[in-house]
């Protein structure tokens, strides 16, 4: 049984890999994105040694990692369970022996293995080569890092798998995903970093998931999270993880009532 959800995975990066040439011109568009952002806070930190406790190479490096581990957990999960629910195909995946969920999560992590590969790694060759990126020397922060990805991965792909199935109770929601993956880009730190909002504005985002998403790991690769707060920040990663499960499992109970109800 588990085995087919594995196929999933295997079925999408084979799928990904067709289309692999438009992946090329993407690396470009992150490095210019990159490098903009380099710029911009080269500029801001100007004569200044450290704001918001990063120093400047810390910044270039949070900057550069956080928009190439955003090639990895990124996916358009939320359009095509959407999209399932407009045409009408999501109904024959109720018959099915698997839980669509779970196949779409599944559908997610094999596009992510697919950019990690041969998105995110050359991409960060690329820019480790542009820019003054410092890299992690200790194996262990490597490990922690790769840990906290796959978090990131995972509860983003619950955050687009939420705002997907909320097709079924509105006519329209692509004002919602759009309005989703800006608050995402801004709110988990991809933008600017957390410790740069507001002190009063900061208490908000221990109660949102989305700085478990970028700013959490991006702080453990620059070196500004270490020693025991790293197991803390990986531990927000696990109880955010735990906490999304909950309203999917609510939505989706609801709109399986609510698909059969429709139904007859």
């Amino acid at each position: 049984m588990f085995s087919a959800y594995f196929d999933f995975i295997r079925i999408r990066f084979l799928m990904m890999l067709a289309y692999r040439v438009n992946y090329y011109s993407g690396i470009a568009i992150y490095a210019i994105n990159i490098g903009a952002y380099y710029f911009l806070w080269k500029a801001i930190y100007g004569a200044q040694a450290e704001l918001g406790g990063m120093t400047v190479t810390m910044m270039t490096t949070y900057v550069a990692v956080s928009w190439m581990a955003r090639a990895f957990y990124f996916n358009n999960l939320d359009r095509e369970i959407a999209n399932d629910i407009r045409d009408g195909s999501v109904a024959i995946q109720f018959i099915r022996p698997y839980n669509y969920l779970l196949v779409k999560m599944m559908q997610g992590f094999g596009e992510g293995i697919f950019r990690f590969l041969l998105f995110m790694i050359p991409g960060m060759l690329i820019v480790t080569l542009l820019f003054p990126v410092r890299l992690p020397t200790d194996p262990g922060t490597w490990a922690v890092f790769l840990v906290m990805l796959f978090f990131s991965f995972l509860i983003n792909s619950q955050i687009n798998i939420l705002t997907g199935l909320f097709a079924f109770f509105v006519e329209n929601n692509e004002g919602m995903m759009r309005m989703k993956r800006v608050i995402v880009d801004l709110f988990s730190g991809l933008v600017v970093p957390i410790s740069f909002f507001p002190g009063w504005f900061r208490p908000l985002m221990d109660w949102l998931p989305f700085q478990a998403i970028t700013y959490l790991p991006g702080s453990v690769f620059t070196g500004k999270t270490t020693g025991s707060a790293v197991l803390q920040v990986l531990g927000v990663q696990i109880v955010w993880f735990a906490v999304l499960i909950v309203p999917i499992a609510l939505v989706w109970r609801a709109a399986r009532n609510r698909l059969f109800v429709q139904g007859g």
